[in-house]
């Protein structure tokens, strides 16, 4: 029985120390986010300022995840160095 708890403790301890470990990472990329200005000020919940894009860059970023071209400077910090893409698709 003992091992049985000391088992179930460990593993408890696990689940906490990864969804410590994410709050963090999340609480950056939030960070990093809000921080390239493409979030609005007035959003509150977190939109991205789409006000200036073409129909053919909100259709590229709703279906595929694409940032435009013009933005990837500006985000190249807050995104990994893959292609850009949200999905892998």
């Amino acid at each position: 029985m003992d091992m049985k708890v000391a088992t179930l403790m460990v593993l408890m301890v696990a689940v906490l120390a990864v969804s410590v470990v994410q709050a963090i990472q999340l609480n950056d990329i939030e960070g990093k986010i809000s921080a390239t200005g493409l979030v609005t000020a007035q959003a509150t919940s977190g939109a991205l300022d789409m006000s200036s894009w073409t129909a053919q860059e909100k259709m590229m970023y709703e279906h595929h995840g694409t940032l435009p071209a013009r933005l990837s400077g500006s985000v190249a910090s807050a995104s990994s160095p893959s292609s850009g893409m949200v999905g892998g698709c």
